[in-house]
């Protein structure tokens, strides 16, 4: 006859590895480090929110990633509808996977990441989305991948040397070595390192849609127009600072100035390096993305828009405002780019009453979605507004269902800084253009 207590540790382990793949309901008490029910728990507070939080958070971060309560070291996950929260920190989330081209993952959703589809084993359908599939590649007459004369990388062939087309089936007719030769460059490199060649020819890559020379040109690429635009537009004619030629990618200085795009005038004793670190600061970017540097300083743009300012262009007060132009929702002040909210109110623009009127069912109502998910899972209700999940930063919109990366980048920047990203979408401030809101209309160019 086996002891009572060999009867308790097979209980105990059951019920952790119940926990740990399950919803856990809230009448469920785990194990805990207490010594008895309703014992106090043997854990010091500091160590039992450690066990409960994420790797890598800080103290004072979320609990359980914000979806359950954590007691005595062990998390007990919400269940709430249409999903559950689950796993050993609450982490997993069976129904809410990121989307990719519109749809949500190409494969399986499990625990908010895409499975892919690969019964056969083969592995050719992967990437975050299961958005690649290498099935793609393989040769409808030889079933190889690229025709066994390339690699296939996201559905895509890459032929070896000599060969060519969608799936590498065609043969040049000269030699390998033959057309290298061809398209080799001045410096060596095949077509520049910016085309691909073909049978001793060279592609160059981003050919202009109008039929003209593109960006990238000559018999090897090795043209490349970009190098000679202090801020790259490819409809814009804007050439070596206005102060220069471009010849093959190069600028050709007017007397007074220089540096590679003739940014720079010689009355000044700084070399380009020293102005450009001047302007930097603690940005990655010279005078924080929103101005031009001129000998060490920054001046900053649009000309004459006071609401962006500083040493290094570092305040920016338009991040304050509403598409409708309203500072900090009617209810604070702006300060360097922040709102400091009065009180009773809170948000990043000051737009949430801290006291609510409402049921709660009135509340949820009014956040719901046209799928009748609360803020699309992606966020909490208050009020009858959704507030999104600040662990997500690019989650936004009325009910959580826009993801701000959609939204086009210059310079490494959302909007190049000078517009909001609304819905997938930059709505550019005035005097700017184009889709990342990079081009500048105003009567003079920052």
């Amino acid at each position: 006859m086996r002891p009572p207590g060999f009867r308790n540790f097979l209980l105990l382990a059951s019920s952790l590895l119940f926990a740990g793949l399950s919803a856990v309901p809230q009448s469920f008490s785990p194990p805990s480090l207490r010594s008895w029910s309703g014992a106090a728990c043997r854990l010091s507070r500091a160590e039992s929110e450690r066990r409960c939080r994420a790797p890598g958070q800080p103290p004072g971060g979320a609990l359980c990633h914000g979806r359950g309560r954590c007691d005595c070291g062990v998390c007990i996950c919400h269940v709430t509808e249409p999903g559950t929260y689950f796993g050993p920190l609450c982490e997993c989330h069976e129904w809410v996977c990121e989307t990719y081209d519109g749809s949500t993952c190409a494969g399986t959703c499990h625990c908010g990441r895409c499975k892919c589809d690969n019964s056969d084993g083969n592995g050719l359908v992967y990437g975050k989305f299961c958005e690649c599939d290498d099935r793609e590649c393989i040769d409808d007459e030889t079933e190889e991948i690229c025709g066994g004369h390339g690699k296939c990388y996201c559905g895509n062939c890459y032929c070896e040397a000599g060969w060519h087309g969608d799936k590498c089936e065609f043969q040049c007719d000269i030699t390998p070595w033959e057309s290298k030769r061809g398209c080799a460059s001045p410096d060596g490199k095949i077509c520049s390192n910016r085309g691909t060649c073909v049978c001793g020819e060279c592609s160059c890559h981003d050919v202009d849609p109008t039929g003209d020379w593109g960006d990238i040109h000559g018999d090897t690429c090795e043209c490349d127009e970009r190098d000679c635009r202090p801020v790259y537009d490819r409809y814009s004619d804007d050439f070596c600072s206005g102060h220069g030629q471009c010849n093959c990618g190069r600028c050709d200085c007017k007397a007074g100035w220089y540096g590679k795009k003739c940014e720079h005038p010689r009355s000044c004793p700084l070399s380009a390096e020293e102005s450009l670190k001047k302007c930097q600061g603690s940005s990655n970017l010279p005078c924080s993305g929103r101005g031009k540097c001129e000998c060490g300083k920054c001046t900053c743009y649009p000309p004459g828009d006071r609401r962006v300012y500083g040493k290094m262009c570092e305040c920016d007060d338009r991040r304050c405002e509403d598409l409708d132009g309203v500072v900090c929702g009617g209810h604070g002040a702006c300060s360097c780019g922040r709102c400091v909210c009065e009180r009773g109110w809170f948000g990043k623009l000051c737009q949430h009453p801290r006291k609510c009127n409402m049921t709660e069912e009135q509340s949820k109502s009014l956040c719901e979605s046209a799928d009748g998910i609360l803020c699309s899972g992606k966020g909490s209700c208050h009020c009858g507004k959704c507030i999104c999940s600040a662990e997500e930063w690019y989650i936004s919109g009325e009910f959580c269902d826009c993801d701000d990366r959609d939204c086009d980048k210059h310079d490494g920047l959302i909007c190049t800084g000078n517009g909001i990203c609304s819905c997938g979408n930059c709505e550019c401030w005035d005097g700017w253009n184009g889709n990342a809101c990079e081009i500048w209309l105003g009567t003079e160019y920052p």
